[in-house]
């Protein structure tokens, strides 16, 4: 008996359309290949953050090309088979590169130990974990100590597990936010707990801090209000229970600029390491490419946070610039950047790289090749937040022991 004329419409229509859905999943599958597009400033501004999220949580996507798949081969089994041809083939190439970012996390991971040498302590956790992507859990929340470090300026303290009075000082993990120097705080705007709780849970003190914004505040004042809650710290080292000579500055795009450049401008006393995610270190290179195809344009943040252009302050330019800054005495330091970021290039990693080598620096830089700008905000278990939690936490071990 044959089917009905509406049924076969409906059946043409339903097989179209997971044609649609196929391709619509191979294109946002290759977002784990290439950058998001920006095809005018207005719309990368608005909507660069698909990227990131896109291939971060792309294991989780993986169900649905193979249910358009399954979909299709069942429709398609009497007639119609170029439709369900491609879109299988489409679905197919659409699990693949789903599945890209956490192959290459695994891959990645297997390196990092050879990064960093021997582990002094056994680690906490494998560098990447399947399970761990699948399931997420967050870590256990740390009752937070907010206090004044300066005026009108405040940081969140998160005490050690395990710390007991007369113990033994911990190190303190210094974090700073990003948000493009114009806005942001110390919580979860322009940071993310997840990996201050993780962190005080392994027996690290961590100090997330605010500091003064732009356009009101330019540079400098950024970089007096990291230095003024270094010396906060270490002043109170007592009382919270840290040791003074074993701070790490932790910063993330913006606040990672920040570190770089307090730290390699002067030796600055207790300070042991950087850990640099995806901030800018070259603000003459970031000047430069702003109108280069794929990149989103700075050049306003630019003059807000550093005065004006480079050929009006250029002083601020060269301060601002950690790159330009490195010299023997710089602190050991962690680069993890996503090698497709549009916010920051990853040449911006690159030539920090090559600047620390040079000078004869410790260091490792970690380029995470699906990952985007802010890769680590989206869970605190994808691909991109293990390998940087894992990387972390080694560099740490290593540089405070």
């Amino acid at each position: 008996m044959r089917p009905s004329p509406w049924k076969r419409r409906l059946v043409t229509t339903i097989r179209w359309s997971l044609l649609v859905d196929a391709l619509v999943s191979a294109l946002a599958a290759l977002l784990t290949v290439v950058p998001w597009p920006v095809l005018t400033p207005e719309m990368g501004a608005e909507t660069w953050p698909v990227g990131f999220v896109v291939a971060e949580i792309a294991l989780w996507l993986v169900p649905l090309p193979v249910c358009f798949a399954a979909a299709a081969l069942w429709l398609g089994r009497r007639r119609g088979r170029w439709l369900t041809g491609i879109t299988v083939v489409l679905c197919a190439a659409a699990v693949i590169l789903f599945c890209k970012p956490v192959v290459q996390a695994w891959r990645l991971g297997r390196t990092l130990d050879a990064a960093f040498g021997v582990p002094p302590v056994p680690p906490p956790c494998r560098p990447f974990s399947l399970a761990a992507a699948v399931v997420p859990r967050n870590p256990a929340p740390v009752a937070i100590e907010t206090m004044q470090y300066a005026d009108g300026l405040m940081l969140d303290f998160y005490r050690p597990a395990g710390t007991a009075a007369g113990g033994s000082p911990r190190p303190c993990v210094i974090v700073i936010h990003g948000g493009s120097w114009l806005h942001g705080n110390r919580l979860d705007d322009g940071t993310k707990r997840w990996l201050n709780d993780w962190l005080a849970g392994l027996g690290y003190a961590v100090a997330s801090i605010d500091y003064r914004l732009s356009p009101q505040f330019k540079w400098p004042a950024q970089r007096d209000d990291l230095l003024a809650a270094i010396r906060f710290l270490r002043q109170h080292a007592a009382a919270l229970g840290i040791d003074a000579d074993r701070l790490v500055l932790l910063g993330r795009s913006a606040g990672g600029q920040m570190a770089t450049a307090a730290a390699y401008a002067e030796v600055i006393p207790g300070v042991r390491g950087i850990v640099d995610i995806y901030g800018p270190t070259d603000f003459f290179r970031t000047w430069e490419v702003a109108t280069r195809p794929r990149s989103l344009d700075h050049r306003y943040n630019l003059e807000l946070f550093l005065g004006g252009s480079p050929e009006t302050h250029r002083a601020a330019y060269q301060s601002a610039s950690g790159a330009m800054l490195v010299t023997a005495h710089a602190p050991p330091t962690l680069i993890l950047h996503g090698g497709l970021d549009i916010n920051v290039f990853v040449e911006q990693a690159e030539v920090l790289d090559r600047k620390l080598a040079a000078a004869g620096v410790p260091h490792a830089l970690v380029v995470l090749p699906w990952a985007g700008h802010a890769f680590d905000f989206v869970n605190f278990n994808t691909p991109g937040a293990q390998i940087e939690r894992y990387a972390t936490e080694r560099f740490l071990a290593s540089v405070t022991r």
